[in-house]
This record gives C-alpha cells, sequence and structure tokens, in this order.
C-alpha cells in the first residue's frame, strides 16, 4: 500500500522528511495540509496537530525524525540513514538533535514573531534566538572542515534536516562570512538532488516568509 505523508512543501520538517523519501526513492502519496478539510483529516490522527505525518497501511508515524527512522526499519530503499554502526549512528542522532534544537527551534522563534502584531512581539526572545544561532554557525563551522556531511562521508539523517534548517536560517538571521565551511556545507545540501527537488517544490509559497529572501536562492 503507498504511503501517504501529511504535509505541506514550504515547511521545513515537511522538508526534512521529503528529503529522506527522495533519498530512499520511495513512493508516497502527498496529503497537501491546504485548507480546513485536510487540517481536519490531520487532527482527527494527530490532534497536536503538528506535521509532517506519515501513514503506512493504516499506521500513523509522528516526527520528522522518528519518520526517518521508521523508513530505515521498513522502507529502507537504496540505503540507511542511521547507520548499523551504533557509535556512527550515535553521532548521526547527536547532530540531528544539534540542528533541530539550535538552528531550527531559535529560526523559527524569530520567524513567528515577525508575523505577529506590534503588542505581542518578544524582543528578548528574538535577541536571544539570534544570540543562540551565532554560536550554533560558530560551533557548526568548527564540526564542518573536517566534515563532507553533518556526521562525516556519509548523507544521513542528520544532513536531511539540516537542509532546510540552514536554508531558511540563513534568511533568517544571515550565516556570517567568517564560517565559511558552513556556506560551504549549505551549498553541498542546496545541490543535492533530493534537497533542490523539495526546493523546487516550496517555491510557489515563498510570498509566505514574513522576512526578506536573499537573492541567491
Amino acid at each position: 500500500m503507498t504511503l501517504t505523508l501529511f504535509a505541506h512543501p514550504f515547511s521545513s520538517y515537511c522538508q526534512k522528511a521529503l528529503v529522506a523519501l527522495y533519498e530512499k526513492d520511495v513512493p508516497f502519496a502527498l496529503r497537501m495540509l491546504d485548507g480546513p478539510e485536510a487540517m481536519a483529516d490531520l487532527t482527527a490522527i494527530w490532534p497536536l496537530r503538528r506535521f509532517p505525518v506519515l501513514i503506512d497501511d493504516g499506521r500513523p508515524v509522528m516526527e520528522a525524525s522518528i519518520i526517518i527512522e521508521y523508513l530505515d526499519l521498513y522502507h529502507s530503499g537504496v540505503y540507511r540513514l542511521v547507520p548499523d554502526d551504533p557509535r556512527v549512528a550515535l553521532e548521526v542522532r547527536l547532530m540531528d538533535r544539534f540542528f533541530d534544537n539550535y538552528i531550527s527551534t531559535p529560526q523559527q522563534k524569530i520567524v513567528l514573531d515577525a508575523l505577529r502584531s506590534e503588542a505581542e512581539k518578544d524582543g528578548r526572545g528574538v535577541a536571544e534566538a539570534r544570540e543562540m544561532l551565532d554560536r550554533a554557525y560558530h560551533w557548526l563551522d568548527g564540526v564542518m572542515a573536517g566534515r563532507v556531511w553533518a556526521a562525516g562521508e556519509a548523507f544521513t539523517l542528520a544532513d536531511c534536516g539540516a537542509a532546510p534548517f540552514l536554508f531558511y536560517a540563513h534568511w533568517t538571521h544571515p550565516i556570517p562570512a567568517a564560517c565559511a565551511h558552513v556556506h560551504a556545507y549549505r551549498s553541498r545540501l542546496l545541490a543535492r538532488p533530493s534537497f533542490a527537488r523539495a526546493v523546487d517544490e516550496a517555491r510557489p509559497y515563498r510570498p509566505l516568509f514574513p522576512l526578506p529572501i536573499p537573492q541567491e536562492d
């Protein structure tokens, strides 16, 4: 039975799951979250109303990282995105958490604040988020000085998240020019066919972004 992914192409976490599906060349149907009916169907499955959600023969799988681990277990495709070696897998999961917690979370804080009215804005929270991104960029620059992909020489779960998170983070709080290794890594991610496809599919929705978008992207 075909997999179904409840998702929106412009969502970074949905792109994380989409990159994995494209990497593995696993057939699936997209349940586009573009209106009340689709959101009602999602809510019936997952009342927290967060996406993506994968449905596999009636079984719901929530959270992008878990979806990717699930695909490795049940729809392995061309290769695994979490290595069999537990020591290497630990590094992959560490980098996955880094991109989720220290790139995506502060990036989304800034974007959500930009969508608020002036009376609701959280200037201190945005300043803290920008500081976190700066620290994360500089730490990542040191890590990527000796790596091709997030956890080494192979494209993994960690890169599935790094791709959209760094993509949107640079739009939100630009990566400093001094972080040359992060810029180079982001360029490699953009050139990866799986992520290039996700970026192209999301282009029609760019007007939804509340901040200026770099011309080079």
